[in-house]
């Protein structure tokens, strides 16, 4: 059995605004790409050589800054760059990331610049209202994207979100994968099957139930 591809260290940002109500960016990978291409994702891609920094978040910090530059036009700081979140691809799949997630702020309305050729669209949308197009099949959310929105979900501005993000701890996702009738289910390590892959094992529950646009996230530890 070949080893599992080597996880490339990455960065993503979720831009966030609005004083009364909680948005964020959203950008359309082309479909042309090869790893979520077509998706709706947030801003982001691996770290490159230029990304320097005293420690491992800091490198990923302006990576996010730079992804963000290059992928929507926007400027934002190291600063300004709030970790929330650590997922690694799963060991099955061809092409691996071990990626951090931060969010940041953003005041006014600076206009979105995509380069019409890795990323193909934008929207500034509410976490809720992305869900429901995820789940009428109108928008093809990667699993790390759903997950976050469902946690930003209940957020009633970007300034409340920002707040709760520095008093919370950082949440480490190391998906398994494991098939299930009809889908696929990502079982994350304080789930009881985790270590087996069965799913059906008794005890705690952590994991992305999946089936069509079906989609449920279970965390019960």
């Amino acid at each position: 059995m070949s080893s599992p591809a080597p996880a490339k260290p990455s960065a993503s940002v979720v831009v966030v605004r609005g004083a009364h109500s909680l948005e964020v960016l959203l950008v359309r990978r082309n479909e042309k790409i090869t790893f979520h291409g077509g998706a709706w994702v947030f801003p982001g891609g691996r770290v490159d050589a230029g990304d320097a920094g005293v420690d491992e978040l800091e490198i990923a910090k302006r990576a996010a800054v730079r992804e963000a530059l290059e992928e929507t036009g926007l400027t934002l700081t190291v600063e300004s760059m709030l970790p929330f979140s650590h997922w690694t691809t799963p060991v099955d799949l061809p092409k691996r990331f071990a990626t951090w997630f931060f969010a940041a702020v953003i005041e006014g309305t600076p206009e979105v610049k995509v380069d019409h050729s890795e990323i193909v669209d934008y929207r500034w949308i509410t976490p809720t209202a992305a869900l429901e197009l995820h789940a009428a099949g109108e928008l093809n959310l990667p699993a790390p994207t759903f997950v976050t929105l469902l946690r930003f979900k209940p957020m009633v501005s970007a300034a409340a979100l920002a707040a709760h993000l520095r008093e919370t701890e950082i949440h480490h996702f190391v998906p398994r994968l494991v098939p299930i009738d009809d889908g696929r289910c990502t079982l994350y390590r304080e789930d009881a099957g985790y270590a087996t892959g069965d799913f059906e094992a008794p005890g705690a529950r952590h994991r992305l139930i999946m089936q069509g646009t079906d989609w449920k996230y279970i965390r019960e530890f």
